[in-house]
């Protein structure tokens, strides 16, 4: 019966510093207990006496590894091995915790460490955060590094275009060395003393939001580690609240920028049967924001990685205790803000009905594993092309930006992004800025650089906003799997952000082209790093070819087009390629170019019989359920529109799951719904709990049923069931004996009787009689 599951599928977990205690006991498939001090035996210990399958999870790059730091580990002071950036200043998480440029030795220390976790009996390890920051690359083990990889000594990054990018491609392989190192030898470890096969996870921040911060990491060249069993998508408000710009406009878009975050993320398993944790935080790392705050965007978050239907695995809460116990606002204080210090003004405890909502939405997210689904609308593949190169060039070197432009339009942007975050309409302001941006040479290459990263964002947001489901695509996953591009008609491409590293990527693309794809080139070879040392522009000597200015003329050729292509729209065998000259960040600067672009694919879709009708809204409907977002900022028709849904329904998003016959959604708002029709005929069916159903038994002679049920302490439950008959009496016991109130509550025309309860955090058994 749906919701009822062994807790062995691992569909939904938490990672958690402290020990088990009743309230963060919200009954989720498995723990992963974070650290590897002298307390974790115990921990995990309790976690698996309260019937949780359990993980560890620790930090790669960062933790607490002061032993290892001052040498008592092996006698040798590390603090070399810490990641320094050009002016000698060690790049830290909090005192004492830097991030490391790993070494063979520091995978080695991790390697012994984490032994004690696998002979503490973890089922699986998570090594979260691989991440070396873009500002990094000084030290003198990361130069140590360089000479070793190179053969030849090491250039500082600031000092030209190629020394950038060849550090910045030495940073994700010192990670992607590390985590190989140590899964093989823990895998290893555990099979050869235990005879048990460990599973080792990578939990990691988005590609687009590692590109937006400037953190470099493997993320797709992850796929290929046979060590690697799966990862945790870290998406959450924290990372989709990072500004970005459009039409002009520098705000937080937090729903799509987690469409996309989640989007890339399912790339990473895509075709390789291995497993994907989407995460979702109620609160955030930043303790100064209000409960409304939160909730508004957990559930944007939460409704956009819904949308993506082929992942039915979450993390539904790192850090529940800071969560379930925490109160907010409080003012930021160490470890870069994210531990708080005093309460400000209205500071207080999580609200009862967030809490109730919460951990409803934890047994929801155990009842996606949904085999059939449809979006509305147009299901026409559109992807746009990512790699993980973008983060090797996501700065520059000095020369290129002048010394006093840069920096103060990120400065710029920032203080609007706040202020609109406040509520107040400072578009207008917004628009002035991006005008000069827009006129600048200087300034628009600083726009470039920026974190708002206009390259990608300017071809994404004009489409998504208007109702298409636009999906980030993994460039380099062409050559690493046959048919990975099969789910998509049309794929936009620009190479002014990314960079393919071998020409073989450009030949499989064009027979992808040539066989019925197409293809959508956008850029206009402005981009600085098309100058590096690439395989594009490298002369052949055997045929006396020069080499080609950029990537794309490569690409162009084996598409049978001229190196520099006008715009417009040409055929290649089977497919057609369209090109705009166009550097692709100047789509993100007014409505006029946004509307352009949205016009020309729309009218691309229709050459192919696609009718792309412009909405504010992208709705999936998931087995029973009809899981809706309306997006803002739509100008014209669209701005008003609203979206109805008519039938009989349940509320997912209200605590007691009130029955609905319409839901109307204007714009910035989301749903999730469960759709009765879906379940005709059926006569017994959790339709929604804030506790965990462990069983649902019929009476053998018709008259009632049993059930058990658990909660997290003091929580106000609610429980929404399809049964045959009214409820006419109930009986509920606790685990001591104790009889326990129940509420009980029919409703007619969905034949569904809504239970509540005050839990104690005890298992409680409750007999219903008809």
């Amino acid at each position: 019966m749906a919701y009822i599951r062994e807790r062995s599928q691992e569909l939904t977990g938490y990672q958690e510093s402290a020990a088990w205690q009743p309230g963060i006991d919200v009954q989720c498939d498995f723990v992963m207990v974070y650290g590897i001090d002298a307390s974790m035996p115990e921990r995990v210990h309790r976690f698996k006496e309260k019937g949780y399958v359990v993980h560890l999870m620790t930090g790669i790059s960062w933790g607490e590894y002061q032993d290892y730091l001052y040498g008592e580990y092996d006698g040798k002071n590390h603090w070399d091995e810490s990641q320094m950036d050009r002016h000698g200043r060690h790049i830290k998480h909090g005192k004492d915790v830097p991030y490391m440029s790993p070494a063979i030795a520091f995978a080695e220390y991790l390697t012994k460490k984490l032994k004690t976790a696998v002979d503490a009996g973890v089922e699986a390890l998570h090594m979260e955060e691989p991440e070396f920051w873009d500002r990094g690359g000084y030290s003198e083990a990361f130069q140590r590094e360089y000479l070793l990889y190179y053969r030849e000594p090491w250039q500082a990054p600031h000092s030209s275009l190629n020394a950038r990018y060849k550090v910045s491609k030495l940073k994700a392989y010192l990670y992607a060395r590390t985590i190989s190192y140590i899964g093989n030898a823990l895998k290893e470890y555990a099979l050869t003393e235990y005879g048990r096969v460990l599973r080792f996870y990578v939990p990691t921040h988005s590609l687009l939001n590692y590109t937006q911060w400037k953190i470099i990491s493997p993320e797709g060249a992850l796929i290929g580690l046979p060590a690697v069993d799966g990862y945790i998508a870290q998406v959450w408000t924290g990372t989709s609240r990072t500004a970005n710009v459009y039409e002009g406009v520098v705000k937080e878009r937090t729903f799509e920028t987690a469409f996309l975050e989640y989007g890339i993320m399912q790339e990473l398993v895509k075709g390789t049967g291995k497993r994907m944790w989407f995460l979702h935080d109620p609160i955030e790392d930043n303790p100064e924001y209000t409960w409304e705050d939160y909730r508004y965007n957990y559930l944007k978050t939460a409704v956009a990685s819904l949308l993506h239907p082929t992942v039915c695995h979450y993390e539904i809460c790192p850090w529940p205790k800071r969560v379930f116990d925490g109160v907010f606002p409080r003012k930021a204080g160490l470890a870069g803000g994210t531990i708080p210090t005093d309460n400000m003004s209205g500071a207080r405890a999580i609200p009862p009905e967030y809490a109730t909502l919460l951990n409803s939405m934890i047994q929801l997210f155990g009842d996606m594993d949904q085999t059939e689904y449809t979006f509305d609308g147009l299901r026409e593949g559109v992807g746009i092309l990512m790699s993980d190169s973008g983060l090797f060039q996501r700065s520059y070197p000095d020369g290129i930006v002048t010394e006093e432009a840069a920096g103060s339009l990120e400065n710029a942007m920032e203080a609007l992004k706040d202020r609109m975050h406040e509520g107040e309409d400072c578009s207008g302001d917004s628009r002035i800025l991006m005008e000069k941006v827009e006129k600048d040479k200087n300034s628009y290459q600083d726009f470039i650089q920026s974190g708002t990263f206009p390259n990608f964002f300017g071809m994404a947001m004009p489409l998504l906003k208007y109702g298409l489901p636009v999906r980030p695509v993994l460039l380099d996953n062409i050559r690493r799997y046959p048919g990975y591009f099969d789910d998509y008609k049309t794929l936009i491409l620009s190479y002014e952000y990314i960079k393919p590293e071998s020409p073989d990527v450009n030949n499989a693309l064009a027979a992808w082209v040539k066989s019925g794809g197409t293809l959508v080139y956008i850029g206009d070879g402005s981009d600085p790093y098309h100058r590096i040392d690439g395989w594009w522009n490298r002369p052949v000597p055997a045929t006396g070819k020069e080499g080609y200015g950029n990537p794309s003329e490569h690409l162009f050729e084996m598409l049978g087009l001229s190196l520099k292509p006008e715009d417009g729209l040409y055929k290649a065998g089977k497919g057609r390629v369209m090109v705009w000259n166009l550097s692709p960040g100047r789509l993100c600067l007014t409505p006029k170019l946004a509307d352009e672009y949205r016009f020309r694919l729309k009218e691309l879709l229709a050459h192919g019989g696609s009718d792309w009708r412009f909405t504010s809204q992208l709705t999936l409907r998931r087995g029973p359920y009809i899981i809706s977002s309306v997006m803002d900022e739509g100008r014209g028709n669209i701005a008003e529109e609203t979206h109805i849904f008519k039938g009989l329904f349940a509320d997912m998003l209200s605590c007691d799951y009130s029955i609905i016959k319409e839901k109307s959604l204007a714009q910035d708002e989301n749903t999730i719904l469960f759709d009765f029709s879906k379940i005709q005929g059926v006569d017994w069916r959790i339709i929604g709990c804030s506790a965990r159903v462990f069983s649902l038994e019929k009476a053998e002679d018709g008259t009632g049923f049993a059930m058990r049920v658990k909660a997290a302490d003091k929580l106000n439950v609610f429980l929404r069931i399809r049964l045959p008959k009214p409820v006419v009496s109930i009986a509920a016991e606790d685990e001591e004996g104790n009889q326990v109130p129940v509420e009980y509550s029919w409703e007619e025309e969905t034949k569904t009787e809504l239970f509540r309860y005050e839990s104690s955090n005890q298992e409680l058994n409750i007999r219903g009689f008809f």
